[in-house]
């Protein structure tokens, strides 16, 4: 009889890469994984792990048997979150990852929400980019998350997972009211050419988007500041030093020398949406999560 934490074990190396970054996401020690994968092996009669430098790369076996285990949990989450669970008292604990305005501007009003509804649900929060929470509920390591997808950086979606939209959201040019484009009523990239930015650091999302903002134009905006936090943005703008490309969605009240200019051809926008696994579709949580945040 194969144990299913050791199964578990296997998947979670296959997913991770590494015994050590396994033993992280699951809450063992390494030495706690290795012992399952062994006891695995013994089970199964077959090597499933095989030495590659400092790491490990799976057997052939090993990858047909995190295949099976993949399926397996699959069925057992699917099994716990429908038969065996009360769909009208949500309970338990619900990892969600969320992109960091959203946590500000969606989140936030939803845990207070559950916390006075539904005492029995603990809720964690945590805020990383839309690519790293995608791939956070795709292994298993969050329930739920928040996700963003601009018009011009597509998110790809893996297959086990159910993406649903929530709403759109729009980013405008952010600017202090003594730049010469205050007073527009919108602007174009060619209009951006020369300015000096502040952006989220390189390779996150809405960098991306700022950089293709001006892909057609065959240019590069003059990035001087990255920083992860939009309230960084708005403070280097109020400080006339740069300008930002700021979503609205949980954008603070901006400062009385700060203005939001729209951006138009293209209008640069996001639409916002929620992932979760295929086999946690009827959960409760996931369900009472997902009214919240539309509402």
């Amino acid at each position: 009889m194969i144990d299913i934490m050791a199964l578990r074990a296997l998947v979670a190396v296959e997913q991770h890469g590494s015994v050590v970054a396994a033993s992280e996401v699951m809450g063992y020690s390494p030495s706690a994984v290795s012992q399952q994968i062994k006891k695995l092996e013994k089970q199964a009669g077959v090597a499933v792990l095989e030495r590659n430098g400092r790491g490990v790369l799976l057997t052939e076996k090993g990858v047909a048997l995190a295949g099976y285990g993949r399926r397996i949990m699959g069925e057992l989450e699917e099994l716990q979150a429908t038969l065996l669970a009360d769909p009208a008292k949500p309970a338990g604990l619900l990892r969600l990852v969320a992109f960091s305005t959203a946590c500000r501007g969606l989140v936030g009003p939803v845990l207070g929400r559950i916390a006075e509804s539904h005492p029995d649900l603990e809720v964690t929060v945590l805020a990383e980019d839309p690519r790293e929470a995608v791939q956070r509920v795709a292994s298993g390591e969050a329930e739920l998350a928040v996700v963003h997808n601009w018009n011009s950086v597509p998110l790809v979606i893996p297959e086990n997972l159910v993406h649903e939209d929530l709403c759109v959201d729009q980013a405008d040019v952010i600017v202090n009211t003594a730049h010469a484009l205050a007073g527009r009523a919108a602007v174009e990239p060619e209009d951006l050419l020369n300015e000096t930015w502040i952006s989220t650091p390189a390779g996150a999302i809405c960098n991306e988007a700022l950089l293709l903002i001006f892909a057609g134009l065959g240019r590069v905006p003059d990035i001087r500041i990255y920083d992860p936090d939009f309230s960084t943005h708005i403070a280097m703008v109020e400080q006339g030093v740069a300008v930002a490309l700021v979503p609205r969605l949980g954008r603070p009240t901006l400062p009385s020398n700060v203005v939001a200019v729209p951006v138009i051809n293209p209008v640069q926008q996001r639409s916002v949406g929620i992932v979760y696994r295929k086999t946690m579709a009827q959960s409760p949580n996931i369900r009472l999560a997902i009214d919240l945040l539309r509402g």
